[in-house]
């Protein structure tokens, strides 16, 4: 199994008054929530303890297609736990102004049912008893108990299916001595193919198909597909593709690699790009074990960048990277 080399915030491990419009789940959210879509909620929550049971509702109506098990979500969220000891906010995503990213399927099991079937654009609220959270015995980590219940408020952005890619006429990497890559079967990776030569020293980063959204700029969460293989042997060692969802992750902040906080941010949205990383800006003299990943490996990427969501906090012109 392969370790995955992105990763998702802490929201997805958690994982005037508006028209109800649906519901889903036994019983009542209970809660009152104030506010618009796309602004931090007002919560308010009444006296006594939660009642039992999953109860989901729409609050406000979306659009484009419904999530579905496996899908990628992107959300403005705010999450709360309940109990008899009273309530507290765990987690919100307005104060950053970057959203959080939910893989659907991997999520506790009331997040993933008031996630399906939600659009882009719709505000969701989720009451999650223990029995569709954590469990018996909570999460300390994210400083749930074993009798709390879950409180989300969700705000819709983005759904990005498991056949997301980049579309559009791919055009060959430019400069001698660089991978190939063949165009993909629809909701398959594109094949990458090695040349017999020593790989570059210096970060090389190739767009191949170019996308017609705005630039990634630092800070921002990616909703990624992407593909990595060795350049000793072309062996595949990652993919979003083969593990069946798109991935998310935050750029410009040190949670990937240094070759991808350098190479993708500058990108358009809709792209897809030929990442070639030398050990220095990959995983550096140690290389990971887990992923078969020696101190002397050049990995080779291609990533298609779906979506860039959240404030940007630094300038988002094109890194140069030995490619035209």
């Amino acid at each position: 199994m392969r370790r995955r080399l992105t990763a998702l915030p802490a929201a997805a491990v958690l994982a005037a008054p508006l028209l109800l419009t649906a519901c889903s789940g036994a019983g009542d959210v209970m809660v009152k929530v104030k506010g618009d879509y796309g602004q931090r909620p007002e919560v308010s929550f009444p006296k006594g303890d939660p009642a039992e049971g999953l109860a989901v509702r729409t609050l406000e109506d979306g659009q484009g297609a419904e999530a579905r098990k496996g899908d990628l979500v992107v959300a403005d969220y705010v999450g709360y736990r309940w109990s008899k000891d009273g309530r507290k906010l765990l987690a919100s995503s307005f104060a950053g102004g970057r959203p959080g990213a939910f893989p659907t399927g991997l999520l506790v099991p009331g997040l993933d049912r008031a996630l399906t079937g939600a659009r882009p654009g719709s505000r969701v609220v989720a009451k999650i008893p223990p029995e569709d959270g954590y469990g018996d015995k909570g999460d300390s980590v994210h400083q749930v108990g074993a009798d709390d219940t879950l409180v989300y408020v969700l705000d819709v952005r983005a759904v990005y299916p498991r056949t997301a890619a980049a579309k559009g006429a791919m055009r060959a990497p430019s400069g001698a001595g660089l991978p190939r890559v063949a165009p993909a079967a629809a909701g398959g990776a594109p094949a990458i193919t090695v040349p017999r030569a020593a790989a570059p020293k210096a970060l090389r980063a190739c767009t191949l198909i170019e996308g017609g959204g705005p630039r990634v700029g630092k800070g921002q969460l990616l909703a990624l597909q992407y593909e990595g293989v060795f350049w000793r042997d072309g062996k595949v060692f990652d993919s979003s593709w083969a593990d069946g969802r798109a991935s998310a992750a935050t750029i410009g902040t040190g949670q990937v690699m240094k070759g991808w906080d350098q190479a993708l941010i500058g990108q358009k949205v809709g792209s897809r790009v030929l990442v070639v990383v030398p050990p220095a800006l990959g995983y550096g003299a140690k290389g990971l074990a887990q992923a078969g990943i020696k101190g002397s490996d050049t990995l080779v990427f291609v990533v298609d960048v779906l979506g860039a969501h959240g404030k940007s906090s630094g300038d988002a012109a094109p890194v140069e990277a030995g490619c035209s």
